[in-house]
Order: structure tokens, then C-alpha cells, then sequence
């Protein structure tokens, strides 16, 4: 795992616990670790009630392979989602373990991710109100809260494809570009992409902390009052002390704390 865990955060006092990446003695360790906690991602989705049908996936790559990812299966409730149920999955969508199909959109659009940005590790899409709502606006987040500000200068704003149900391979691949080296991408007309280049958790968090930055500016708007802006100076400032992978990665401990000791069973 890349060495960037250094945060302000990090106690200065010795003996006390702060949290950091996990090691691995083996292959099938890290495997099995990365495909619990995308089992977990999908549980905390569902529990944030940001599930809509068959709509959302999530991914993370195989330790091993890397240019196979695994995935949660179509038309699974998020909420009964287990480790063993993901399915590893290669860039044209053929299911190499797993018995459920995978979802058409899906694949095409994360297999595209992760083909095009060779550094993204994981990523999470899913259907959620505020963030549906806020890119039928056609417009990224501005900066006003610390939230907000996690993604100053690292969202994109994708109008390729927009409100059109990307099913083929090459649409797929251009709304990948697009994405470029952005944390989260807010496809038009569509909702909301994250990625995580370190950790799924990582994936996990900007996605939750997206869909909150826009239903906060969703109600801010609709309070007919001028937004006032964070300046650039401390938007960098917040973000490069906020919103670092490792950060992102911290934000997630206590929500996968949470829905472990509230649903076990996810882990199996």
C-alpha cells in the first residue's frame, strides 16, 4: 500500500490507537479482505437508502489480477450482499467466478474506469436523490463547506452520454476519459461516480461525502440567498488536510464498524 498516511490527525502522544492500512501475509488474505469490504460498501448503501432498483455498482480490482475487478451481482438487494457473493469479472464483462449476471451498464462503465485510469483501485455509482438532482443541474459542486471542498478542483463534470443509459462499450470508454484524475465525476443527467486509487473505503467515502455536498447545496439554493463562497486558498487548504485517500479511507472506519457489528453476515 502506498505510504500516505500521514494526516495532522495522527495523535503526537504515544500508546494511543489510530487506525491504518492493513498488511497482508497473502494473496487470498488481501483478496478476501477487498471483497468484504465491498460487500460492506453495499450494505452501507442500502442502509443510506442510496439503492434504486437493479440501479448502482460497486468495484474494486483483484489484488492478484489487476485488470480483473470484482463486483456485487445484478439485481442482488445491496442490503443481503456477502463477501462470497462478488463476482470477479474481466474488462468485457465475463463472469470468471460467480453464478448472478452483472449488470449490462455496470461493467461497461467500471470496466472503462478502471481500463482507461490504470491508477483507480475502486469505484462506487449509485442512483441517490441529491446527487440525481444535482447533476440535472449540469454544474460541479462549489466550494462551500469543508465537504464541498474536498472536491475543489477534483471533480469533473462529464456531459458525454448525458441522461442516455451508456450500454455500449465505446460510450463507456468515453465518459472514462472524461473521468480523468478526478476523486468523483457528476455525469449529467445521470448521478454521481467516485473513485478510490488507494482503497474501496476510499471509493466508498467520496461517494457519501459527494451525495452530502449535494444535498447541502441543493437546500443552501433553495434558500433564494447568495451562497458565500470558501476562497481557493482555503479550499486547497481543506482539501489537502480533509480529503487525502488516507483521510477518506479514516472517514469509513467507524460506518464499516457500524454495519459489521449491526450485519455480520455480510462478511461471510
Amino acid at each position: 500500500m502506498p505510504s500516505t498516511q500521514e494526516t495532522v490527525y495522527r495523535p503526537k502522544q504515544e500508546n494511543l490507537y489510530f487506525p491504518k492500512y492493513p498488511t497482508f501475509d497473502s494473496i487470498e488474505a488481501e483478496r478476501w479482505h477487498r471483497r468484504q469490504r465491498l460487500a460492506a460498501v453495499c450494505r452501507v448503501f442500502a442502509k443510506f437508502r442510496y439503492e434504486y432498483g437493479f440501479a448502482g455498482h460497486v468495484t474494486v480490482r483483484d489484488p492478484e489480477h489487476p485488470n480483473l475487478y470484482w463486483t456485487n451481482p445484478f439485481a442482488m438487494d445491496f442490503g443481503r450482499v456477502r463477501a462470497s457473493d462478488m463476482m470477479l469479472v474481466d474488462h468485457a464483462g465475463t463472469v470468471l467466478e460467480g453464478t448472478w449476471a452483472v449488470n449490462r451498464a455496470g461493467f461497461v462503465l467500471h470496466s472503462a474506469i478502471h481500463e482507461t485510469n490504470p491508477d483507480v483501485m475502486a469505484s462506487c455509482h449509485a442512483h441517490t436523490t441529491n446527487g440525481m438532482a444535482w447533476a440535472a443541474l449540469g454544474r460541479p459542486l462549489d466550494p462551500i463547506t469543508q465537504t464541498a471542498c474536498g472536491f475543489y478542483e477534483d471533480q469533473a463534470l462529464i456531459t458525454e452520454e448525458a441522461g442516455a443509459v451508456v450500454v455500449e462499450d465505446d460510450k463507456g470508454h468515453a465518459v472514462a476519459h472524461a473521468f480523468g484524475n478526478a476523486k468523483i465525476a457528476i455525469h449529467q443527467n445521470h448521478g454521481l461516480f467516485s473513485a478510490g486509487r488507494e482503497t474501496i473505503e476510499e471509493a466508498a467515502w467520496w461517494f457519501i461525502a459527494a451525495e452530502r455536498a449535494c444535498e447541502i447545496q441543493l437546500k443552501a439554493e433553495a434558500t433564494g440567498k447568495p451562497l458565500k463562497m470558501i476562497n481557493r486558498e482555503a479550499a486547497l487548504h481543506s482539501k489537502n488536510h480533509l480529503a487525502t485517500p488516507f483521510m477518506a479511507w479514516l472517514h469509513f472506519q467507524p460506518i464499516y464498524d457500524a454495519i459489521v457489528r449491526e450485519q455480520p453476515d455480510c462478511l461471510l
